[in-house]
């Protein structure tokens, strides 16, 4: 299991200001927080991850989030897929299912569902 730690970024002493290529900055949005809440987690965190990456989806398995319920994972601000790679130094977002019709479409979201579909039926 992954370290990950809540630190403002400003704390002396923060270890992420030591090194910082190891950490990704993870947020949680909308109704996923209520699993943060179950944790007693923090809906912004930074975790340790190695420099080859993790999948985004296994970051959201760590962090016991519902994976039916998260419909699109940003990565530094542009849609990803959940199974795609995050690296030390990304920002990483997590989002409920929810968001409107056409933004779903111009943000990629849409797409990246699709591709999701087709990944997961592979697995079975």
């Amino acid at each position: 299991m992954s370290e990950w730690r809540c630190f403002p970024l400003w704390e002396e002493g923060n270890p992420s200001m030591l090194d910082p290529l190891r950490k990704v900055d993870i947020h949680v949005f909308g109704f996923l927080r209520d699993s943060m809440d179950e944790q007693g987690l923090p809906y912004q965190m930074e975790m340790d991850i190695p420099s080859e990456g993790r999948l985004a989806h296994d970051i959201a398995t760590e962090l016991r989030l519902p994976l039916d319920k998260v419909e699109s994972v940003f990565r530094n601000g542009r849609v990803i897929n959940i199974y795609d790679p995050v690296f030390p130094g990304d920002r990483v977002a997590f989002f409920p299912h929810g968001t409107p019709g056409p933004y779903r479409v111009f943000l990629g979201i849409a797409r990246e569902n699709a591709e999701r579909a087709r990944r997961e039926s592979h697995r079975k």
